[in-house]
């Protein structure tokens, strides 16, 4: 009971305080775990628990930090040039259909089921048009997470594969017959971007871009007159002898490579940006001066990231030596009474959200659902049917702290990490409730078992 008690206070005061701009994610991240751990007579033992929490997502901040600058190789480049163009000349400076492109554009480039290349991507290609519009970009964070959210489901995702392995079934038997319900959610989705973006028309009106309808990109480069910011990564005139219009189709199938090498698992994730990063200074920039100006030029979006990954690192290494995450899985599965067993797919499709937001998608489908399925044989409910209701809660996941990449989007678009919870959340939840909603109407999970059915 003290450790269940702890874990959700160390989570909850953790959300409260950053939601509060009361402390930065950074500092809460490492100060709290601490406090708490020491609250439970952990001290001893701390240092090691912390060390074994980083040493676990060294992999994922190696990953970042050479992504962002592997992407940011390709901005400068122009890589993406062509993209905006052609999304410049489709919104026309119409703030309702620069939302829904950017949803568009994230459900797209989210095939490839890596969050962090989603939303590198997306914010790049489409930040310089807010900032320019001077439109929430908010908005923009908010529809590329739960584009990512929706897409994460795909068996290379990661969420459908550790619950498939963890229930012994075959994740294709999970992932396809969902396909149709992804399509509702992307339906929810699109009809959220349109409410978002009819929002800001109403407040902005529509708005002439110099040089509207081409494919210039100049129209949204530069400094933004507003604020004084200069706009990250598709940067004007000080970029222009960066840019690298004849290598574009180099840089594309080298991108393309980077991707199928990805989603191939040919080599780990680290090292292929790793490779990727150091084959694009070569290809683009063997000149030194400008591989020093572009390394310069992102080591402060990099630092940020990984910074925050690694005290991530203690959070997660507390709350899981001190045993706080089976805790809070045992008192939560306690609560659950047993007449309420022939509904457990419904209930862990609903618990799936607060559950994946409180805990890593390993302590969930490794700890939390075999526990499920197990009651949920006795009512005749399939491991497959588990698996698949155990999916729903993915797109609010994606808003826990325990997520590395919702750092990386939220420093990329220059918007406060609790300002993005609170912006995102209520949409997150309709998406997953539009989701499970078209599950149990296609009959993917039973609302109630066949024990109570008889």
């Amino acid at each position: 009971m003290l450790l269940t008690l702890l874990g959700f206070g160390m989570v909850l005061t953790f959300m409260t305080l950053i939601m509060t701009r009361r402390l930065s994610p950074l500092v809460a991240l490492i100060i709290i775990p601490i406090v708490f751990a020491l609250l439970g007579g952990f001290g001893p033992t701390m240092g090691t628990m912390m060390l074994d929490g980083i040493r676990k997502i060294a992999p994922t901040g190696v990953m970042l930090m050479f992504a962002i600058l592997y992407f940011g190789v390709m901005i400068h480049a122009g890589l993406f040039d062509p993209v905006v163009g052609v999304i410049l000349k489709l919104v026309k400076g119409d703030p309702l259909k620069i939302v829904m492109g950017s949803a568009a554009l994230a459900l797209l480039i989210s095939l490839d089921g890596d969050g962090s290349t989603t939303y590198m991507i997306t914010i790049a290609s489409m930040l310089p048009l807010y900032k320019r519009l001077k439109m929430n970009p908010l908005n923009l964070t908010c529809v590329a997470l739960l584009a990512s959210g929706i897409m994460n489901l795909t068996p290379w995702g990661g969420p459908t594969a550790r619950a498939a392995s963890a229930l012994h079934v075959d994740p294709g038997e999970v992932f396809v017959p969902m396909v149709p319900a992804m399509g509702i959610a992307i339906a929810s989705l699109m009809a959220i971007a349109f409410w978002l973006g009819l929002r800001e028309r109403r407040r902005l009106g529509r708005v002439a871009l110099p040089g509207e309808g081409t494919a210039d990109t100049s129209a949204v480069q530069g400094d933004d007159e507003s604020t004084g910011e200069h706009l990250p990564t598709m940067a004007g005139a000080e970029t222009a002898e960066l840019r690298r219009p004849q290598l574009l189709w180099v840089n594309f199938a080298l991108t393309t490579a980077l991707m199928v090498a990805l989603v191939m698992g040919l080599l780990p994730l680290p090292v292929l940006f790793m490779i990727g990063f150091a084959i694009a200074m070569v290809i683009n920039y063997p000149n030194l001066a400008h591989q020093r100006h572009l390394i310069a030029e992102y080591s402060g979006n990099a630092l940020a990231v990984v910074a925050l990954i690694f005290a991530a690192g203690i959070f997660t290494g507390i709350l899981s030596g001190t045993g706080m995450v089976e805790a809070m899985s045992r008192g939560l599965l306690a609560a659950i009474p047993p007449s309420l067993g022939p509904y457990l797919p419904s209930i862990t499709a609903l618990l799936s959200m607060p559950l994946t937001f409180f805990m890593s998608n390993d302590a969930f489908y490794f700890g939390v659902l075999p526990i499920l399925n197990e009651a949920a044989q006795g009512y005749g409910i399939s491991a497959v049917e588990m698996a698949r209701a155990s999916l729903i809660g993915q797109p609010v996941h994606l808003l826990s702290p325990l997520v590395p990449s919702t750092y990386l989007l939220v420093s990329l678009a220059g918007v406060d990490f609790g300002d993005h919870q609170r912006f995102t959340l209520k949409w997150a939840v309709l998406v997953c409730l539009a989701l499970m909603g078209a599950c149990l109407l296609l009959g993917l999970f039973p609302l109630v078992g066949q024990a109570l059915a008889r």
